[in-house]
């Protein structure tokens, strides 16, 4: 097995606690899914908005990072699957396409 990030991307936040209640479960339901057929490795967190770029040569230093909202990494998972194809098929049960966001799956290099 080899390892895997998902990256959540974009997405719209629950417009009250009740709907941010039942997009949780979602996630919560979700990952022990995954944890329970040996895919979870680490669960991840999410990501604060604010955050800092460092750049270039120089190192210069500026706030961010801010691309478009739908660009926006807002917290990550690390799988274990049998290859891209197969990490790619089960990101496909994350509740963040119910809400029109994306999964971006990226092997994990070996060092």
């Amino acid at each position: 097995m080899s390892e895997f990030l998902f990256l959540y991307r974009g997405g719209q936040r629950a417009s009250d606690a009740a709907e941010s209640d039942k997009v949780m479960q979602k996630w919560v339901a979700w990952m022990e899914d995954l944890g329970s057929k040996g895919h979870l490795k680490d669960r991840g967190q999410p990501l604060d908005p604010a955050g800092k770029v460092v750049r270039g040569k120089q190192k210069v230093v500026t706030d961010g990072p801010f691309p478009e909202s739908k660009d926006v990494v807002g917290g990550y998972t690390l799988v274990t699957a049998r290859d891209l194809a197969q990490a790619a098929e089960l990101s496909k049960g994350c509740p963040i396409f119910d809400t029109d966001g994306a999964v971006e799956v990226r092997p994990v290099m070996e060092m």
